[in-house]
């Protein structure tokens, strides 16, 4: 897939994100999402300040380290990230405006440039993957908390493809080496295809809705409230360790939270 299809799909996401946030009222706004201490406001305003520095990253890295030296010195990174003084209306205004920059910054990439980021740069398709995935993952936080409505599409497949190339990740970021041997992943997109990596003979599999395989990557749902099927150990063990997403290690949610 190229540049211009992931950016194409980024925006396509973000636009289904909006058709929830929309017509939120101000107690909605304020409803409390499952990830600790955030409310659906500070979602979105986390995603509009992390798009706001991916445009500085692909348009004037050194602007982007400088934001990335204030984030890193700052005593509280929730003042900077969640734009906390905003109104629901100031929310949504800056959120569109920083996804039409993005989305004009984005168009500008290479097929192969790298981007830098928090940590090691990225590759151009992976770093307008990355967003797509953030894009989703708390979005699903909002749906959860306001009771909201997004159907799934095959855009999951970006995230999919994350969570697959992340296993040896999740390990890694936790201090533990991945165990050997090759895991099968066959999942059920949105529109009935199956979508597959690994080997056929692999001696561990994980089957079932790409949309519960992207949960659980994502740490929004526990494998147990899933209908996901780990064939042997080591793929459960990588289920209930699964992080596509960088930062330090963290767990999700335990089983029936959510």
């Amino acid at each position: 897939m190229t540049v211009a299809a992931i950016a194409e799909d980024l925006r396509a996401e973000q636009d289904a994100l909006d058709e929830v946030v929309a017509p939120l009222d101000d107690t909605q706004w304020r409803a409390s999402t499952p990830a600790p201490g955030w409310a659906t406001a500070d979602a979105i305003g986390h995603l509009t300040y992390f798009d706001g520095t991916a445009v500085l990253a692909i348009t004037d890295p050194d602007a982007f380290r400088a934001s990335m030296e204030q984030l890193v010195g700052s005593d509280d990174w929730s003042t900077i990230t969640l734009g906390r003084d905003r109104s629901p209306a100031e929310h949504v205004a800056a959120w569109r405006a920083g996804r039409i920059a993005l989305a004009a910054a984005a168009a500008t990439l290479d097929e192969g440039q790298r981007v830098p980021w928090y940590g090691p740069s990225m590759g151009a398709k992976s770093f307008l993957t990355a967003r797509l995935m953030e894009c989703w993952a708390h979005g699903q936080d909002i749906v959860d908390a306001v009771g909201g409505e997004r159907p799934a599409s095959d855009r999951l497949r970006h995230i999919a493809q994350l969570g697959v190339i992340t296993r040896g990740w999740s390990y890694v970021n936790r201090g533990l080496t991945a165990p050997e041997g090759d895991v099968r992943v066959e999942l059920r997109a949105p529109s009935a295809d199956t979508w597959t990596w690994g080997p056929d003979d692999a001696p561990a599999a994980v089957r079932g809705d790409a949309l519960d395989f992207c949960l659980v990557v994502t740490q929004r749902r526990h494998v147990d409230d899933t209908g996901l099927v780990c064939d042997g150990d080591t793929a459960r063990d990588w289920m209930l360790k699964a992080q596509a997403f960088a930062g330090g290690p963290t767990d999700g949610p335990a089983p029936r939270t959510r």
